[in-house]
């Protein structure tokens, strides 16, 4: 960025981008400088926006949206990136803390793992600090909660595959301890129950599981299934989804004609893979906007319901689910 555009964004000059001018205006802000006179009115204060790392596209479009909506209130996102092995959520609330932030945003965070302790969030709220949490819920805090229906979401993926004529359907995700992972295999498990008799016992052996969320969790856990006959696997994101058309192929067999595969999230891309991916989509769009109104409701002394706001899927057929044809 130049210096001239700089110097445009700080004397009120025309001649630069909407969103030019607020990365300029958001460094100011971060960097602990203040802005001139003329600029301090226009923002209304920071927000944290806490999101896990960014590989997973899903998680940059909900960033986008949940800053935009914040920046056109006159509020000024402060987006705080979870890497592994780099700065840890805790630590990045600390950080906003110093920087006296009106509110924040987390994005799949501890929230979502049973296993975390919700007091880091109860202390945030006795500040008192609005906090808005997105897909992840935890029992016992006065605090908005917004989240995809991912029982829904499994329920409809084991369906469309069963109407397929699919009878070993695999499940994968990631690990068992976070809650989105327990609500899809409910789902999945009342799915398969009802639709296909079923037994927990029959089901344990179409589950696998995953230390990582992404191409090489899908990948591992969907060899496994492959080995006990599954024709049809239902991923816990699309990044999976691509893991385990992978493994299908490393295995010999193709997608969909031999396998079907069913992503979740329908993150940008999907539609272009090859085969391009059915999955179930996230309204991205609408739970960002419910979470930033939220949020804002919550700065500005209108508390929004302390309940979980729940989205549905939806499903979207492409070209990596097939009529189910007999393997051997």
């Amino acid at each position: 960025m130049s210096e001239a555009t700089v110097s445009r964004v700080l004397n009120d000059r025309p001649g630069v981008s909407a969103e030019t001018r607020q990365a300029v205006l958001t460094a100011l802000d971060v960097l602990g400088y203040e802005r001139p006179t003329k600029l301090r009115k226009r923002s209304a204060g920071l927000v944290g926006l806490v999101v896990p790392e960014l590989d997973n596209p899903i998680f940059p479009a909900f960033a986008q949206i949940i800053e935009s909506a914040l920046a056109q209130q006159g509020y000024t996102p402060v987006l705080c990136t979870q890497t592994a092995g780099g700065v840890t959520e805790d630590e990045y609330v600390e950080m906003l803390l110093d920087r006296q932030v009106a509110g924040i945003v987390f994005v799949s965070g501890l929230h979502a793992d049973t296993t975390a302790d919700p007091d880091r969030y109860r202390k945030l709220l006795t500040r008192p600090l609005p906090i808005v949490l997105v897909n992840g819920y935890m029992e016992g805090l006065e605090a908005p909660f917004v989240s995809v229906d991912e029982r829904a979401a499994a329920d409809a993926a084991v369906a469309h595959l069963v109407a397929l004529g699919h009878e070993r359907i695999g499940l994968i995700s990631g690990p068992g301890r976070y809650l989105p992972v327990q609500r899809k295999i409910s789902g999945y498990r009342d799915a398969m129950r009802r639709l296909l008799g079923l037994s927990d016992r029959d089901m344990d052996e179409l589950i696998a599981l995953s230390p990582l969320f992404g191409v090489e969790g899908g990948e591992a856990s969907t060899g496994r299934l492959l080995d006990r006959g599954a024709t049809a696997v239902v991923c816990g994101s699309d990044l999976m989804a691509l893991g385990a058309i992978r493994s299908a192929r490393q295995h010999g067999l193709r997608v969909p004609d031999d396998v079907s595969i069913v992503g979740f999230d329908d993150s940008s891309l999907m539609a272009f893979t090859d085969p391009p991916l059915t999955t179930l989509r996230q309204p991205v769009r609408a739970m960002a906007l419910a979470a930033a109104r939220a949020l804002i409701d919550e700065i500005l002394g209108h508390p929004a319901p302390h309940s979980e706001y729940v989205f549905r899927p939806e499903l979207v057929v492409r070209g990596s689910t097939a009529v189910a044809r007999k393997r051997g």
